[in-house]
């Protein structure tokens, strides 16, 4: 028999308020990156991905928990797993410890297997809560733990959606597009770079994988944005400058948010960024004297400045307490860091983890605090990023940690709420690139216009609400400007932007009391035998069972939405759709699935050769969503069908 396998988080609550480090919880955006900027935070929760990316890839039946309680877990135990996989980072080691504990207790037949980044940890300290360690691309790992052949890259890709919430109104669905692991850069004090030992691991080794992805998620959601997790992606040119080519080929331009360095944006004009769809970066700003590699290339200033006016929007991360630094050479870091706006900051304290060279040095010239050292569960607690673990030339950890709550209080303060800097951005972007000769950047500058156009109503919130009387003004002049440009808001717009108040001062109210900040349990399944589990391994069948010389039944099972995506490609014969819509029926008789019945790459004869799925699917028209060829939404057939499957 198969394996059962268990995949989860460490459980929650998490917080600073249950004893984490002050960065911990759900969101990276609220808890580090606009930490200071409360109310106007936006707000999404960080799943672990690699949770899902493993499962999806696995044979073995296969369960997924994404922040738990004990009491979810526990009960999740009592159904029988052979192995339990837990992902946690350094700073939840005791968390980790607790659901282990919990793991051991109720189910201790279980074989239990730790992953994430907080196994830089060595061996000696994580040996008495697991019984494997995983230090590597986690699928190939799984499936040689699990007896199963190994399997080429790309992987299957599982599409995860998140929800960018604005005063708890979702704005934007976040496509997340996972390229690679690991980084060359290999900076002293990053630790998803010496995890990999430097070396870079395509999970999608092409740019045309990538651009792969990217259709699928817009066949799920069109509105949909990205984030490509690579921790340097346009360092490999030649499959950056595919992704461009596919891009520019394909249909509808993506938006996307990316990581990437000075060094390797240096490679590329704006128009080729813009071009690939990028329209947001992470990049690391660090210090003006701290010389990586990676920030060799273009002046920084002259990037920064430059991606602004053509509406690319930047989030700089910054490190407080380098050997260098003093509080009036940080406060003139910052200073020029506010001239050239970014849309968002990060702050962190440059910190020794465990597996970089930075900690090598520390361990070995005895700077650590004596208290981490005596103390490594205190360590480990309290390595986020947001403690000072070393041993300054010149600073005390008080020091460093008062300069770096300054930095976060001084980028609200002076350039406002990163929502309206976006916008801002955004506007500069759509006059730049409107009477632009080239087609695409016009494009993008539709794109802006749109954006910004659905941001009416935030802000009045901005104009009552902002951090000071300079900011609340110029938020006012930010929305005059996009008025000019782009029309007055309707009636319905101005409504909105009197509940957006409400719902901004709602928001701060739940943020005191600490209501409704947990999420809830998602629990995903992943080819269980039961009603679902059956019914999906009948329409794994179809492929084989389907197959023709001219024609194709492609099956993708998205576990996490609890449907099947169908695509039928090349020339369908009335016999083969007759075929077909009997053994869907007969699928969806012996099931729940919901089908998404994808018609972008077939082709017909006769209208007749696609009524038989119309006549025998009728039945299940609510469980059904279609989606047509894009060039030939007219064909009468084609209406019938699309007017008759419900759109769930």
């Amino acid at each position: 028999m198969s394996n059962k396998v268990l995949l989860t988080s460490v459980c929650r609550p998490l917080g600073p308020e249950y004893g984490d480090a002050s960065s911990v919880g759900y969101e990276l955006l609220y808890r580090q990156v606009t930490r200071a900027q409360g109310i106007f935070s936006p707000r999404t929760v960080n799943v672990h991905f690699g949770l899902d990316y493993i499962a999806e890839n696995l044979d073995a039946p296969t369960v997924v928990l994404q922040y738990p309680s004990k009491r979810e877990l526990i009960a999740e135990l009592k159904k029988g797993y052979d192995y339990v996989g837990v992902s946690f980072i350094m700073a939840v080691m005791h968390k980790m410890k607790e659901t282990v504990a919990l793991i051991r207790e109720h189910a201790p037949n279980s074989k239990i297997v730790l992953g994430g980044y907080g196994t830089v940890l060595k061996d000696d300290v994580l040996k008495p809560y697991a019984d494997y360690i995983c230090r590597e691309e986690g699928v190939g790992y799984f499936r040689r733990l699990l007896g199963e052949p190994e399997i080429p890259m790309p992987y299957k890709h599982p599409l995860i959606v998140s929800w960018l919430k604005i005063f708890g109104w979702k704005v934007s669905g976040t496509g997340k597009i996972f390229a690679g692991l690991g980084c060359p850069n290999g900076c002293d004090f990053c630790c998803t770079s010496h995890f990999f030992s430097r070396k870079h691991i395509k999970l999608l080794p092409t740019g045309r994988d990538i651009y792969q992805v990217v259709e699928r998620y817009f066949d799920l959601d069109p509105d949909l944005v990205f984030l490509i997790l690579d921790e340097d992606f346009l360092l490999n040119k030649k499959r950056a400058m595919e992704f461009r080519e596919c891009v520019l080929q394909g249909g509808k331009k993506p938006s996307i948010f990316a990581f990437s360095s000075i060094k390797a944006i240096s490679q590329y004009t704006v128009e080729e960024i813009l071009e690939m769809g990028i329209d947001g970066f992470w990049i690391g700003y660090e210090g003006t004297r701290s010389n990586y590699a990676k920030q060799q290339g273009r002046p920084v200033e002259e990037i920064l400045t430059e991606f602004r006016a053509h509406g690319i929007t930047v989030l700089t991360s910054m490190i407080v307490g380098f050997d260098y630094q003093t509080p009036e050479i940080v406060a003139q870091e910052l200073d020029g860091l506010m001239k050239l706006k970014p849309a968002l900051a990060q702050f962190l304290i440059y910190g020794p983890v465990p597996g970089t060279p930075f900690y090598e040095r520390i361990i070995q010239e005895n700077l650590l605090q004596d208290v981490y050292t005596s103390d490594k569960d205190l360590f480990y607690r309290r390595a986020d990023g947001f403690r000072t673990m070393i041993k300054h030339p010149t600073l005390s950890p008080k020091a460093i940690e008062d300069i770096q709550t300054w930095c976060f209080e001084q980028d609200f303060h002076r350039l406002g709420p990163s929502i309206y800097r976006v916008l801002e951005a955004r506007l500069l972007g759509y006059c730049k690139l409107k009477d632009s000769p080239n087609p695409v950047l016009r494009e993008k500058a539709e794109y802006y216009a749109r954006e910004l156009r659905v941001a009416y109503p935030v802000f009045l919130a901005g104009r009552l609400l902002g951090p000071n009387a300079a900011i609340r003004k110029w938020v006012g002049e930010v929305e005059s400007r996009i008025h000019a440009e782009l029309g007055r808001p309707t009636l319905t717009q101005c409504l909105q932007s009197l509940l957006a108040v409400g719902a901004a001062l709602w928001t701060g109210l739940t943020l005191k009391l600490n209501l409704f900040q947990h999420p809830r349990l998602q629990r995903t399944t992943y080819r269980l035998p039961d009603h679902h589990g059956s019914a999906f391994h009948l329409w794994e069948e179809f492929h084989a069972k389907m197959a023709s010389p001219n024609f194709s039944v492609k099956v993708e099972l998205q576990h996490a939405r609890q449907q099947v995506w169908m695509r039928l490609e090349g020339a369908l014969t009335s016999a083969d759709a007759e075929g077909l819509a009997q053994r869907i029926r007969e699928s969806l008789a012996r099931s729940k699935s919901r089908l998404v019945l994808d018609l972008n790459r077939l082709h017909w004869d006769k209208v007749e050769d696609l009524r038989p799925l119309r006549e025998k699917l009728a039945e299940y028209r609510s469980r059904i969503r279609v989606v047509l060829p894009k060039l030939s939404a007219a064909h009468p057939e084609l209406l019938l069908l699309a007017g008759m499957f419900h759109r769930y």
